[in-house]
């Protein structure tokens, strides 16, 4: 394979280094091999082979490019004429970036050398001469695939707003048309744009990475012991207990001999975790646990995870424990010659232990047991669509705990406490759900097949921003309880909302339930109108991605039940991040932090001069809350694009500066503003937001940015904004998880990822 070495064309002058020259000589030597896969025995390659080469998928940029690469006007591209035109985009200074770009832009004399080749060939015109201007049916074409490739479906109106902010910027001597230097005096006034055109070709060409790979966390330094200090003590006090407890019943034992030392040993760390595993489920003792200091001591917000991680042990402890059981029964089976290993295992023996001698027989009922609970609880099993395999299987908690205490003499002693309140807490919760129905009172089905359900807040249901419930609907599944944040802040008192997204088999049931309408109705009423109006099922259609139903069907809530959340309202600098539908935690929360804020702000009533009152306690510390928002396309914005348009203008109204809440929405199906063919299309959507004051993407005030965060750069911002202690909040993927984790802990930030 011939690499950038062998080419001294690619070989930047002495003195000179671009941004990422390692990263474009091995992009080279890919394009290289990508060639020479591709081209046939004239290693030419046609336009279809250059797409397949590049992984240029769109065909309009695709036939851009093929036409200025192709210097020669033969209708194909050597490997010499590609490593050329690509050499300029590597090693190129500002100037001829610049002018490539300009060439693509300059639609109409490309086009035609594509479909006429012949007459290039002849000398009729230079096809990357173009015609040296850009007209502003030119600037639509472009702008219009432009739209199309970053996934961005806008009204021939609003596409024309776009061309005309564009060309009216950028033809500076309105003779109707955009010239090179023109469009070089435009550029100069967007510094991002002109600092875009320095970077990797290969950021300009090839697509780029699924998602940004997380940093790895550096375990040995101060910030990671800080950040994770509480976890790690708990980690490290479990491990110790557990061993303590192991020591001491195997010594204890130890005459009895090593098989026996072992499984009183294991028996005694499987009487504290079997137990251990009811505590760390008791969601509202848990809850209520988060509003005393010991949640600055506990790691209240990971119980999920060390339910899991006991889960793992108790089932190493029980296998450890059977098998030392077995290789006991079998030394004794050898000495007496009375028994087989089969007596000791399958019929009850005096001495054994047990109730009736029946230690062997309970014991292999719960090993069976604690694999089947296990095995279905695996991730796999539990988001394949097959919820109810592992609900039903996990309940045999109820069995397990009945043998356990038949088997064990001694469990009970750990169990009565945290099983009474276990119990506790299931009567409670069977009271609550049972006291009486409530009423989904509307239903709004949203793009992207999210449900949006309003339902009848109970009297005295109390909760915080950000809390969850389990969530039962007879009618989709009699007996499944799943749990969904309250996406409705607590000030709203008469109703409750959820916003539900359909991934699972219960969710997509959910949806397609109330797709089926009982019975039509021409129009539908507003949710403003009294719980009272809304009795009868009606069904609305509102657009080709929605539909909206005032219903009465029934369904049953159990909670709240808190989560990391509730640390924001204490929190100085709070950095709120949700990805796709995890910003239902968020939409509470910035709906009760601007109620919030609204209190705490006074005004005099003579020059009108504006202050925030400290309050106490309870209430707020917050200085700053960053809102991050990352969706995947257009359609996932509407969600709440209405809630976040409110908050954008009662902030307008109470702060004029906008510094209290500051928006920042990130859309990753769109061309980055580091992708060539994205910079006239963000271009024209900057230059018409700033003249329109809103975004044309979401209709809010804030700028909706193209492609993913750059993780560094956010997080830098908010450092050097010094505005109090930064406490980064995130509910969304477990991988994007990791690398916001990483980030954090780089930066210094406190962490904290939505967990139920």
């Amino acid at each position: 394979l011939l690499g950038a070495a062998a080419h001294p064309a690619l070989c930047p002058p002495a003195g000179s280094c671009t941004m990422s020259t390692a990263e474009d000589a091995e992009w080279l030597r890919w394009v290289t091999k990508q060639f020479g896969s591709i081209a046939g025995e004239d290693k030419e390659i046609d336009l279809e082979e250059f797409k397949t080469a590049l992984q240029v998928k769109e065909s309009f940029f695709a036939e851009r490019f093929f036409a200025l690469f192709d210097s020669d006007g033969s209708g194909t591209i050597s490997l010499e004429e590609l490593l050329k035109a690509l050499s300029l985009l590597v090693h190129g200074n500002e100037t001829d970036k610049l002018r490539f770009l300009f060439q693509v832009y300059d639609v109409v004399r490309a086009l035609w050398h594509i479909r006429v080749p012949a007459l290039t060939r002849r000398g009729a015109c230079s096809p990357c001469a173009g015609s040296g201007s850009i007209d502003l049916d030119e600037l639509r074409v472009v702008l219009r695939w432009c739209l199309q490739e970053s996934a961005i479906a806008l009204p021939e109106e609003r596409l024309g707003d776009l061309t005309l902010a564009l060309f009216e910027a950028a033809d500076k001597d309105h003779s109707g048309s955009i010239t090179f230097e023109e469009l070089k005096e435009e550029l100069e006034g967007f510094p991002e744009v002109m600092e875009n055109l320095t970077i990797s070709a290969a950021s300009w060409l090839k697509p780029p990475p699924p998602m940004e790979r997380s940093r790895r966390p550096r375990y040995l330094t101060r910030v990671y012991w800080h950040n994770h200090r509480s976890k790690l003590a708990c980690l490290g006090g479990y491990a110790g207990l557990n061993l303590l407890l192991f020591a001491l019943a195997a010594l204890r034992h130890a005459s009895l001999g090593g098989w026996m030392a072992v499984a009183r040993g294991c028996g005694q760390c499987l009487n504290f975790n079997c137990a251990f595993l009811a505590v760390l489920m008791l969601r509202r003792c848990l809850t209520w646990l988060r509003a005393t200091p010991i949640a600055k001591v506990l790691p209240l917000d990971q119980h999920v995870v060390f339910h899991q991680l006991v889960g793992y042990v108790v089932l190493a402890l029980a296998a450890v424990h059977t098998g030392a059981h077995i290789a006991n029964f079998s030394r004794l089976a050898r000495q007496d010659g009375h028994h087989a290993l089969a007596e000791y295992l399958l019929s009850a023996q005096p001495g054994v232990g047990g109730l009736g001698g029946t230690a062997s027989q309970t014991g292999l009922a719960l090993q069976g047991l604690l694999v089947a609970m296990l095995a279905f609880s695996s991730p796999c099993i539990r988001r394949s669509g097959h919820f109810e395999v592992f609900y039903w299987t996990h309940l045999s908690y109820i069995s397990i705990w009945t043998l356990l205490i038949l088997h064990g003499p001694h469990f009970w002693k750990w169990f009565v406490v945290p099983g009474c309140l276990f119990v506790l807490e299931k009567v409670v919760g069977l009271a609550w759900r049972h006291a009486g129905g409530l009423r989904i009172v509307e239903v709004n089905l949203l793009p992207s097949k999210v449900t949006h359900l309003v339902i009848e807040r109970p009297q005295f249901f109390h909760y915080k921003p950000g809390d969850y419930v389990y969530l039962n609907i007879p009618a989709i599944a009699t007996y499944e309880w799943h749990p969904f944040t309250i996406s409705s802040a607590p000030e709203q008192q008469e109703t409750l909302w959820l916003h539900i997204r359909s991934l699972g088999q219960w969710t997509n049931k959910l949806y397609e339930y109330f797709q089926q309408p009982e019975s039509p109705s021409p129009e539908p009423k507003p949710l403003s109108r009294s719980l009272r109006e809304k009795r009868c099922r009606r069904w609305v259609q509102v657009g080709a991605d929605g539909a909206q139903l005032s219903a009465n069907a029934e369904c049953y809530i159990d909670g709240p039940y808190g989560t990391p959340t509730r640390r924001i309202f204490t929190s100085e600098h709070a950095v709120l991040i949700g990805a796709g539908i995890g910003i239902t935690p968020f939409a509470s929360i910035l709906q009760s932090i601007m109620y919030r804020y609204r209190r705490r702000k006074q005004s005099c009533p003579s020059c009108h001069y504006s202050w925030c009152e400290d309050l106490r306690d309870e209430e707020m510390t917050l200085r700053k809350v960053d809102f991050i928002w990352i969706n995947r396309d257009q359609k996932h914005f509407e969600w709440f694009v209405s809630l976040l348009t409110k908050l954008e203008m009662e902030q307008a109204e109470q702060e004029p500066g906008g510094r209290f809440l500051e928006m920042h929405m990130y859309m990753t199906s769109a061309l980055s503003k580091n992708d060539m063919k994205a910079i006239g299309l963000q271009m024209a959507l900057d230059l018409l937001a700033a003249k329109e004051q809103r975004d044309s993407i979401t209709g809010l005030r804030t700028r909706t940015q193209p492609g993913r965060p750059d993780w560094s750069k956010v997080f830098g911002k908010v450092a050097e904004e010094k505005r109090g202690k930064v406490q980064v909040f995130f509910c969304g993927s477990p991988a994007l998880a990791k690398v916001i984790r990483a980030h954090c802990e780089h930066f210094g930030f406190c962490f904290f990822k939505e967990n139920f």
